[in-house]
């Protein structure tokens, strides 16, 4: 009986277990189907949400399931953009970003309204209103492009910053032009507005960060902060929509205030991407293909008439948009296509002032019908321009996202070398194991998912079998956690009499390019730590080190406050541990602070105007005068010291006093402390400057090795 309740019914199907069963067959295989005719899975959604959509095959109403999982996947889309987004390369590009975003904001609005007026003889607020939908745009295609890995394009940060403006104009022309209707356009109107939008955007930006970092100190299950992170997005769709714009600008804005907050390697980011991507962005594809009607092709020529125009003002205007700006900033041709691609899709904005027009009603005819400031017409010619749109932009966005990802793959693998990026992590202690693995995580070539090792050493004398259960517990807390961020952690279990030689035996079979100490967050570092290191491990691993106190978790911190020591860019293992921290700021969105002299200084400038990154730069010419830069430490800076050997160029007599100092006045502060390697990838290297082959695996792990390496053979 119960299986003939479940399989005897009606279309639309109303139980809500086939329902579900369905959307997931069709979020499983319509990708698979389509990817092998060429057409892009984010098309092949949207396809099949109009195939069994109701005016379709009606297999699935559009009822207020869909329409909720589809407004969760549209945020979801906002956000991701904005928390993905580069801030450095934001800030770097807000100019560009803002002329893109007038260019593609004011050509749709001019074509718009001359096109609503002469084409379509709609009177002046109806072609305002349709221009303001032309103005708009959904980034229907950065998932796409967020698989293909090309979104820390410069191309594409300027079409997210140009999103932001366009669709904040277009949604205000909407709240006009809906306030002229009704009468309430005055002076109260526009200060009602302008004041709910600045307090609006004021709690976004500085509140929403101060309350998420309060939260991650205090929380670290991983469930809970991904429904923080949600509660959050929410929270700014809510407040946008009650400051009297659209909620998609919420949901973008949380994003860019958690972006800091939110490491891109760190596991709270990897179930944020795959639980958007899995669930909630398809919900959204498949509901606006549910919208698309094909019987409006035949139903009458007004219809095709008015959609015809629509699609060809819509893409036209957004094409000449993206063609001046790649023009005014000469950008590549599939730069173009990016910027394109990514801004002529409409849907959320769109579908926003499309109901609101055809909801209002100015008049009536004189049979009593009534007058809409946008009728049925531009209501079925706003579905096609969306299908058409969202077609065009998905192939245009594929192609040049294609070709990008391509060039960089080949500029990357262009000279195959033997050397690659390996970190090891010896972890005794099941608390910090997280932080450690993280902050690897956080160092590493983005590039490179499988080159993370953990080892855990028991003492060979040891009879306790407890000891060799907790060493394999450890290793797979630590496996777990790289799993969490998409990358794969080798677990070595090592018996040995002594920590030093495991660590070095261990470093040098499997050729290890960095190495990873960690302190017990609730202890000090001893006055001789330094010595015993420097005669055990340093003397013996040529790596570059990093030893590393975490007091709180890595991506909480605001600012990561680095002490560089004079003649520090003279030594070999230099652009091997720059690149390390370059690539902190990089993934984790925090400002650095660099101390060192002019010289050192000018070096590391040069590379910042190349690979632009949040940093601000002081003149540090003194280690007496090592403790004056205390009173420059906040709450939540992490301190970085570089150090070196005494037999060393940037050796300075007062880096043994380094753990007194930290023990005294750092102690509530998290610090790495690196000792940059000093020779090349093994013992036997030959360094030559004029051509240092020991800098090709600085090249292949990161652009920025290739900026110091030339940097490097000028010397």
């Amino acid at each position: 009986m119960i299986l003939l309740n479940i399989f005897e019914t009606t279309l639309p199907l109303t139980n809500p277990v086939l329902k579900f069963l369905l959307i997931l067959i069709i979020i499983l295989f319509a990708p698979i189907l389509l990817n092998k005719i060429k057409i892009p899975h984010l098309l092949g959604l949207i396809i099949a949400g109009a195939i069994i959509g109701p005016n379709g095959v009606n297999l699935m109403a559009r009822d207020s399931s869909i329409i909720l999982s589809g407004t969760a996947g549209l945020l979801y889309i906002m956000f991701l953009a904005g928390l993905e987004i580069d801030l450095a390369d934001f800030k770097k590009n807000s100019q560009k970003s803002l002329v893109f975003g007038l260019y593609t904001f004011v050509i749709p609005m001019i074509m718009g309204i001359l096109g609503g007026i002469y084409l379509l003889e709609f009177s002046i607020p109806t072609s305002v209103l349709l221009a303001s939908m032309f103005a708009s745009h959904t980034l229907i295609a950065y998932p796409l492009i967020s698989k293909l890995g090309v979104t820390k394009n410069k191309a594409v940060n300027i079409t997210v910053g140009g999103t932001l403006i366009t669709d904040t104009l277009a949604l205000l022309v909407l709240a006009v032009i809906v306030g002229m209707t009704t009468g309430e356009v005055n002076t109260e109107f526009w200060v009602r507005l302008s004041v709910s939008i600045i307090v609006f955007g004021l709690i976004v930006m500085f509140i929403f960060p101060m309350i998420g970092r309060w939260f991650f100190k205090r929380f670290d299950d991983n469930v809970s902060q991904y429904i923080f992170v949600l509660v959050m997005v929410y929270l700014g769709a809510v407040l946008a929509e009650l400051a009297g714009i659209e909620a998609i600008i919420g949901a973008f804005l949380s994003g860019l205030a958690l972006n800091r907050l939110i490491p891109h390697t760190s596991p709270l980011m990897n179930r944020i991407e795959f639980v958007g991507n899995a669930i909630f962005i398809p919900f959204f594809l498949i509901g606006v293909g549910m919208l698309i009607d094909y019987r409006v092709f035949f139903k009458d020529i007004e219809t095709i008439k008015v959609a015809a125009v629509m699609i060809f003002i819509a893409t036209t205007a957004k094409f000449l948009a993206a063609w001046i700006t790649q023009k005014t900033f000469k950008y590549s041709a599939d730069e173009r296509r990016l910027i394109f691609g990514l801004s002529n899709a409409q849907a959320a904005a769109t579908l926003a002032a499309v109901l609101v027009g055809y909801n209002i009603i100015i008049g009536e005819t004189t049979t009593g019908e009534p007058i809409r400031l946008l009728n049925e017409s531009v209501l079925n010619g706003t579905i096609l321009m969306i299908l058409f749109t969202c077609t065009i932009a998905s192939f245009v966005a594929q192609k040049g996202a294609k070709n990008i990802a391509l060039l960089e793959s080949t500029d990357s693998t262009s000279d195959e070398e033997e050397s690659e990026e390996k970190i090891l992590i010896p972890i005794n202690n099941i608390e910090t194991t997280d932080e450690l693995v993280n902050l690897g995580v956080t160092i590493k070539s983005k590039k490179n998912k499988d080159g993370l090792y953990a080892l855990s050493i028991v003492d060979n004398n040891t009879t306790d079998g407890s000891t060799d259960k907790l060493a394999k517990k450890i290793l797979s807390k630590a496996a777990i956690t790289a799993s969490a961020t998409d990358n794969y952690l080798h677990e070595l279990l090592r018996y040995d009499l002594n920590i030093v030689n495991g660590i070095t035996s261990v470093a040098k079979e499997n050729k290890i390019t960095d190495l990873i100490l960690g302190l017990h967050n609730s202890k000090g570092i001893s006055s001789n730590f330094l010595g015993h290191l420097t005669e055990g491990i340093l003397t013996k691993c040529n790596t570059t080190t990093l030893i590393y106190k975490p007091i709180q978790p890595f991506g909480t911190i605001k600012r990561h406050i680095i002490i560089v020591p004079e003649n520090a860019e003279n030594e070999i293992g230099f652009p091997f541990w720059l690149i390390k921290v370059w690539n902190i700021a990089r993934n984790s969105g925090a400002k650095l602070l660099f101390y060192a002299n002019t010289e050192t200084l000018s070096v590391i400038k040069e590379i910042q105007t190349k690979h632009p990154i949040d940093c601000v730069f002081e003149v540090f010419n003194d280690w007496d005068d090592f403790l004056i830069l205390a009173r420059e430490f906040n709450k939540d800076d992490n301190l970085i010291i570089v150090l070196s050997r005494k037999d060393k160029p940037s050796y300075h007599q007062n880096m043994s006093k380094i753990p007194s100092y930290l023990n005294k006045y750092f102690m509530n502060t998290s610090y790495i402390l690196i000792f940059p390697m000093q020779a090349g990838v093994s013992d036997s290297t030959e360094i030559d400057f004029k051509n240092p082959t020991f800098i090709e695996p600085l090249e292949k792990l990161d652009e920025i090795g290739k900026t110091i390496a030339k940097m490097f053979r000028r010397k």
